[in-house]
């Protein structure tokens, strides 16, 4: 997926970060109900035949507490709550109950501040900083959008609850109403049998951390490029499956016995006025954000009832998908094909000279849905993402840039392979890409003169413009559209050929590297352009937006 979009954000990425508000806090309320002795020590207690009490403790950093709150009866029935939830997601999920979850009650005041400092401080922070000129360059972001403070918002109007993998700890919010933080707790706690089956944080953590600088770092690269994105899908799916049927059961309903009620979910979520921010979100990060929930509930339940609540669940967690095209095509993935991922050659020889790497990664069907709609609005991503059958990118920074320039999208020089099914795909997008270019560069003009000079097969089509970055040229060749923007026009020309002559040539290659773990010692680096903010969104809990279309779409 443009890989990028993991946001240059590396273990527990920027994203992940965000969402480890388990760690302790200032403003966190403890309050366990009685529980097993084996529960997490420094889970105190209430004495015997008292409830548990709520008081609200002292902000962070000396502010004043939000005013609304539930009470501490509320709070104890809440916490009630919990064990009963825990047996009703195993038993959807035929996941087994291996230890108590922990519980803790926790201020709007706390998570705020917690969030707000993470951004600020954290070096995961600061790597999704860095990949907004990516995003930028590709025309995903405005040049002029600020994207930390915007998340910053969305997650403080989005969050509703969440489950800490590391702590084992689900993270009630005070300030959220019991009714509305049941089915939040059958999602989250679903997401605690997961851990106690797989280990969440190794397992969603699956894409290479480290910035590749070789031929071989390139390929592994893009073999492993979607991985975490697929896995949020399969986690948020599996979880958003339990809070529907939470809500659907009582009333004599489930997602097995009336499947459409998919669909209506899917359609409900949305930006809304109960999400004003999420509503003027750009597509990016709403697509982002829904993804998980929305095209992830509807592959657990096709594979639900394909092949049963076994091979939906624990079959999911041990045997993944690897990438978006197995979470919108399911029976591809019940069949075991894997997405192709197109040949990058050896391209250091010809860039490094010039440019540092900077980032590299596929080109999903979730980033190519992203980009046609942002680009040609619904029709043509409802026409073009079908016929999606592969891509990637790569991007590096000039080294002469200054320290000042690397923050501009000036000092990016990006190309771009977009593989299609058929040759009609291939020429639409091209005439798409080529149509929205004065989007993102000012001064953009045709430039003939470089076209006509551009030495060109007989089964290519090529387009060359200037910009105020430089040159972009979109070269068609059949079913492969290669773009490169900001490389110098013979430098251009030598890439295009080198990467679509390669294409085609012996078997396709596929994502099917074993993944791994990164090493704890290797550096931070560059992700996915959608994955970072799916798997971000993902780890920071459930999202309002999820919650309120399974209870709108509810009988």
């Amino acid at each position: 997926m443009i890989r990028k979009f993991k946001l240059a954000v590396p273990t527990r990425r920027a994203w992940m970060l965000a969402i480890t508000l388990s760690l302790p806090v200032a403003g966190t309320v403890a309050l366990p109900p009685a529980l097993p002795a084996q529960q997490a020590a420094g889970a105190s207690q209430a004495p015997a035949g008292e409830p548990a009490q709520a008081p609200v403790a002292p902000s962070p950093k000396g502010k004043s507490a939000t005013a609304n709150h539930i009470t501490p009866e509320q709070a104890q029935q809440l916490f009630g709550l919990v064990d009963d939830l825990l047996k009703f997601s195993s038993e959807e999920t035929g996941l087994p109950i291996k230890s108590t979850v922990k519980r803790q009650l926790t201020t709007r005041t706390a998570v705020e501040n917690y969030l707000s400092e993470k951004f600020n401080d954290d070096e995961d922070a600061k790597r999704m900083q860095r990949s907004e000129i990516v995003l930028k360059k590709f025309g995903l972001l405005d040049r002029d959008f600020d994207l930390t403070p915007f998340l910053l918002s969305l997650l403080k109007e989005q969050i509703e609850a969440y489950y800490d993998p590391k702590t084992k700890t689900v993270n009630m919010l005070d300030w959220v109403s019991v009714d509305e933080q049941k089915p939040v707790l059958a999602h989250e706690l679903t997401h605690a049998l997961q851990d106690q089956h797989v280990d969440l944080e190794k397992w969603g953590d699956q894409t290479p951390a480290d910035v590749s600088l070789t031929s071989s770092g390139d390929t592994d690269h893009l073999a492993k490029d979607e991985l975490d994105t697929a896995r949020s899908a399969v986690s948020e799916g599996q979880a958003t499956a339990v809070m529907m049927d939470n809500i659907l059961k009582p009333m004599g309903h489930s997602l097995i016995k009336d499947p459409e009620v998919v669909e209506l979910i899917k359609q409900q979520m949305t930006g809304s006025s109960d999400s004003p921010i999420l509503a003027r979100a750009p597509l990016l990060l709403s697509e982002s954000l829904l993804f998980p929930y929305r095209e992830g509930l509807s592959f657990e339940q096709d594979v639900w009832m394909d092949k049963g609540q076994t091979a939906a669940f624990s079959g999911a967690l041990d045997r993944p998908p690897t990438s978006s095209w197995e979470i919108l095509n399911p029976r591809e993935y019940e069949k075991g094909h894997l997405p192709p991922v197109p040949l990058l050659p050896n391209i250091h020889p010809l860039v490094d000279k010039l440019y540092q790497p900077y980032d590299i990664g596929q080109v999903g069907q979730l980033d190519l849905h992203i980009l046609t709609g942002l680009f040609g609005g619904d029709e043509a991503a409802r026409n073009l993402t079908p016929a999606w059958d592969g891509g990637l990118y790569w991007a590096g920074q000039l080294r002469s840039a200054t320290a000042a320039g690397r923050a501009s999208t000036k000092s990016i020089a990006l190309l771009y392979l977009s593989v299609w099914r058929n040759d009609a795909s291939a020429q639409s997008f091209a005439r798409l890409y080529a149509r929205e270019l004065g989007r993102k560069y000012s001064g953009l003009k045709p430039d003939m003169a470089a076209q006509s000079a551009v030495p060109v097969s007989s089964d290519e089509m090529v387009q060359v413009f200037s910009t105020d970055e430089g040159p972009v040229v979109i070269t068609t060749r059949g079913k492969l559209v290669f773009v490169s923007e900001s490389f110098p026009l013979d430098l251009a020309r030598k890439l295009a050929t080198l990467i679509l002559d390669v294409q085609g040539r012996g078997a396709m290659q596929m994502a099917s590297a074993r993944p791994t773990a990164p090493a704890a010692s290797e550096p931070a680096a560059a992700e996915p352009l959608t994955g970072s903010f799916v798997r971000f969104f993902s780890n920071c809990g459930v999202m309002k937006a999820a919650v309120d279309a399974t209870l709108h779409a509810a009988p």
